[in-house]
């Protein structure tokens, strides 16, 4: 699928595509955080039959609702791609001694050879999270390495 950017000066970027069944989709990002959601017509691909304007927040649900299974299904697809591969999910627990502390104070891949990827909080989901991200109960960090990592990930983050 190709993805179409295009700037609006004094606007923000304009992004495209078209899907499987041909229906051209877009959304615009503004400089000051909104979006619009755009539906083209299909008897002009150039018109728009609908157009669904979205503030900060309602942007985030849409992405959180699109975008949260996506990162599990390429994730999964990954796995499947790369034998002996593992991916996890692991959940940090109040008790962890991680609570209140970084990534990069757990030195997870220089430990255990296996690599954090993305951490869940409260449903919404960072991506790539810098050493500087600080851990908080009930996060949800997804791990990516040899089974032999991810679990020793798990053990590091229960006891340390």
């Amino acid at each position: 699928m190709d993805l179409e950017e295009t700037k609006l000066p004094g606007v923000g970027l304009r992004h495209d595509f078209t899907t499987a069944r041909g229906r051209r989709i877009g959304v615009i990002s503004t400089r000051g955080g909104e979006r619009e959601l755009l539906v083209y017509s299909q008897d002009d691909p150039d018109a728009c039959h609908a157009v669904v304007d979205l503030d900060g927040d309602e942007a985030e649900v849409l992405a959180e609702l699109l975008g949260q299974p996506r990162v599990v299904e390429r994730l999964a697809r990954l796995r499947e791609q790369i034998e002996g591969l593992a991916t996890e999910g692991i959940y940090l627990e109040a008790t962890s001694p991680y609570v209140g502390r970084t990534l990069g104070d757990a030195a997870i891949r220089s430990r255990t050879g296996a690599s954090v990827v993305a951490l869940v909080r409260a449903g919404e989901v960072v991506p790539s999270p810098s050493p500087a991200q600080v851990f908080a109960a009930g996060d949800k960090i997804v791990v990516v390495g040899t089974q032999e990592g991810v679990r020793a990930t798990a053990e590091l983050l229960q006891n340390g």
